[in-house]
């Protein structure tokens, strides 16, 4: 089984742009209609709103009616938060919580793409033997 969570959004361009600079990766598809970017043992897909909305309407709302609207959360444990998260100010991501040690054993910062979907950089705190 292969697992691909598929972000519905605006402009796949832009939002192929920006997950290519975040993610310090190329897009291992990227046509009309999809994005995909390989995260190791799954997929981020990207795919414009108005596509998806020809399948699911109008049984499902549009999906621009939730944009802006946090809908989900990319969670991204990463080696080194500190090399990741120039890659997130140069793609533009909007700040939503600067980098701090959580209470479940990670330092954490929260922003936005976008879309308004919430991106956590996340790495391991080490603690002291």
């Amino acid at each position: 089984m292969t697992v691909e969570f598929i972000l519905y959004v605006r402009d796949q361009g832009r939002s192929h742009d920006f997950y290519r600079t975040l993610l310090g990766q190329d897009a291992t598809l990227h046509v009309p209609g999809m994005t995909e970017f390989d995260l190791g043992g799954c997929k981020l897909g990207l795919m414009p709103e108005e596509g998806i909305a020809r399948i699911i309407t109008p049984p499902l709302p549009h999906p621009k009616q939730g944009t802006g609207i946090p809908r989900c959360e990319l969670y991204l444990l990463v080696a080194d938060l500190g090399t990741v998260e120039p890659r997130a100010r140069t793609a533009g991501a909007a700040i939503v919580d600067p980098a701090k040690d959580r209470d479940w054993g990670h330092r954490v910062a929260y922003y936005g793409d976008p879309d308004g979907h919430v991106i956590a950089l996340a790495q391991e705190i080490r603690r002291g033997s």
